[in-house]
This record gives C-alpha cells, sequence and structure tokens, in this order.
C-alpha cells in the first residue's frame, strides 16, 4: 500500500462527490482534516484535474502541476487573494506576495534578539506550570510578543493589548509581509507538534548545540522547512491562468482561477518519498514550497521556531505531551494545531 494511502475509512468519513464523481474541496469534514478524509490523495490519483464549483476554481494537486503553476509566467496572481502580478513573490508559505515584502520592514538581524529574548520570557512562565497549552500560551504569543519587543515596546504592554491592537502599534500593514502574525502563529504550532512529538529529535537538538551554524542550528532550520512541506500554515494559493496551459489531466482555459493545492502537492508520493513521515534529513527536500528566500515573514518565522523550542527545551527540559494528548491539526484554508497540551515537567 502506498506511503500516504491511509486504511480504508467508514463510508460516513469519505469525502462528499461533486457530478461526475470528484471529491468537492469544500465539504463536511475536510476542514477538520483532508488528508485523513483521503481528500487529496483521491484529487491526486484520480482527479488531477476538476472545476470545484464550491471554490469557484480549477484544482491542481499534484507537485509538478503546482510546481508550473507557480513559476510559469503563462500563471499570474489571482486578484481575490491579493496576489501581486507580474514579477513580484508567489503568496506562498508565510509570504503573502506583498509588493513590499523585500527588504523586511523590520530587519532580522535587528529582530532576533528580541525574538530570543521573547521567547525565554513565555517559556519561563510556563514552566512552573502542572499543564499548559503551547498554542494559547505560546505560539500566539511569540510573533507577537517579538514585534513588540522589536518596535520597543515592553512585555507589559503586549500582555495589555489585544493582537489587533499591537498589529496596528507595530507598524504591520496591509502589504507588510512581517506585519500580520496569523500564519506564523499556524507554523510555529505545527513545527513544535513535530518536534515534540519525536523524542530522538529533540535529543539531537539538546545536544548538539544552541547556535544557528552548529549542528542543532542545522537540524532546526531542516525541520522548520520541512513542517512547512509536510504541514503548510496555507493549503491553497490561488492562481489565474493568461492562456490556455496543459495539465495532467486536460488543459486550463485562459483566464481560468486556478487553486494549487499545497497541502496535496507537498505529499505527492510522485516527488517525495514517504511524503506522510516528518523527516528533517530527507534527501528529496525541495524550497520550492517553502516561498521566496527573502521573505521577512519566512525569515522571522524560521527565527521564531528555532528561538522557541530552544527556550522550551531549556526551561523544560523535561517537556512531554499531557497524558492521553495527541497534537491533531484542522483547517483547509489555513491549517494547524488547536491545541499542544503539555506537562511542563
Amino acid at each position: 500500500m502506498p506511503a500516504d494511502r491511509p486504511a480504508a475509512l467508514p463510508a460516513a468519513r469519505r469525502p462528499h462527490r461533486l457530478a461526475g464523481g470528484q471529491p468537492g474541496l469544500l465539504t463536511p469534514g475536510a476542514t477538520t482534516d483532508p488528508y485523513r478524509l483521503r481528500l487529496y490523495r483521491l484529487l491526486r490519483t484520480d482527479y488531477p484535474l476538476g472545476y470545484d464549483p464550491g471554490l469557484g476554481a480549477w484544482l491542481l494537486s499534484r507537485y509538478a502541476d503546482v510546481a508550473l503553476a507557480l513559476t510559469d509566467p503563462r500563471f499570474t496572481g489571482y486578484p481575490h487573494d491579493a496576489a501581486p502580478r507580474g514579477r513580484a513573490p508567489v503568496p506562498l508559505g508565510l509570504c503573502r506576495g506583498s509588493l513590499l515584502c523585500v527588504p523586511p520592514a523590520v530587519p532580522c538581524r535587528t529582530a532576533e534578539p528580541a525574538v530570543e529574548r521573547t521567547a525565554y520570557v513565555l517559556a519561563r512562565r510556563i514552566a512552573g506550570r502542572d499543564r499548559a497549552d503551547l498554542v494559547a500560551d505560546f505560539c500566539r504569543w511569540l510573533p507577537a510578543g517579538a514585534a513588540a519587543a522589536a518596535a520597543g515596546l515592553s512585555y507589559p504592554d503586549l500582555s495589555e493589548l489585544p493582537r489587533d491592537a499591537l498589529h496596528r502599534r507595530t507598524g504591520g500593514g496591509a502589504g507588510d509581509c512581517a506585519g500580520p502574525t496569523a500564519l506564523r502563529e499556524h507554523a510555529l504550532a505545527s513545527f513544535l507538534a513535530n518536534m515534540l512529538d519525536d523524542p530522538d529529535l529533540l535529543a539531537a537538538a539538546t545536544t548538539a548545540g544552541a547556535g544557528p551554524g552548529t549542528g542543532a542550528g542545522t537540524l532546526l532550520g531542516r525541520a522548520w522547512a520541512e513542517t512547512l512541506r509536510r504541514d503548510p500554515p496555507v493549503q491553497i494559493v490561488l492562481r489565474r491562468t493568461r492562456t490556455d496551459v496543459a495539465v495532467s489531466g486536460g488543459t486550463l482555459p485562459a483566464d481560468a482561477p486556478v487553486a494549487c493545492l499545497i497541502g496535496a502537492a507537498g505529499r505527492d508520493p510522485a516527488r517525495f518519498g514517504a511524503p506522510d513521515r516528518f523527516d528533517p534529513l530527507r534527501a528529496d527536500a525541495d524550497p520550492l514550497l517553502i516561498g521566496p528566500a527573502g521573505c521577512p515573514a519566512a525569515l522571522l518565522g524560521r527565527l521564531e521556531a528555532e528561538h522557541g523550542l530552544r527556550a522550551l527545551l531549556t526551561a523544560m527540559p523535561r517537556i512531554r505531551w499531557a497524558d492521553g494528548f495527541r497534537p491533531a491539526a484542522g483547517g483547509l484554508l489555513t491549517r494547524g494545531p488547536r491545541t499542544l497540551l503539555i506537562h511542563p515537567s
């Protein structure tokens, strides 16, 4: 049985079929887990090209087709998701495709001390508890807290402000990738879930050293990239064709909205070996699905993941899942764990 093909599911859990048998994307249960519903696998194998009336777009699910839509000049941005046209970055991963994406509003070298300081403050506040939720108590506040600290706000100021107000005070704008933090929260939660789920990875991250040039720094960087492949915070990227384009299963018409299913492409067994497995050391890693290398949101996200995990392991060297808890992600358009319940010690 292929690595990404789960066992048969009860009939009530199978995706709803559209006319012609194609599974619908926006169907009951898909927002909970399109992977377990076999939705992505069915689209890749049996319906590599099909129109979803609920989404109002043609669906691409195979890696080769998604890569084409993200890189070929015959595709352009889709106006309804604010995607840019021309040579601006495609919105992907943590990048929103802003024309202001490069250079970053807050240089990451300046922000790194704030990220590190905020991570340790948050981790120490959790360490004394019997039980904590890393999503509510850590992931939701590290990106915002780091932005606040980099902007000169004190940590008490952060605790008294709702995040939308904090965003206004730290200068984030609609065109600034580094301003909004919700996607970085999702990505950070997925990263921590993957790392905490593997004691051997945690041990390697702890013993290899802490600096960015050390073995641990390399391992955490690869683990971050692997998280964005396996558990992307943005599951769907919208594009539009400029002309007719041949893809798997047929031809996209000109001026057609196209939904690139990043979550499906990142687990395509035709491109990745054992695609459901979290493997930071995989030999077939691919930077395409991570997003633009110079995007400030991507750079800040990696800093938050690396310093966040180090802070947690320093403050809570015996951190482990709460009794009976297993991490589970939710969402279809954007996706990440809703809770991460731990025993700090």
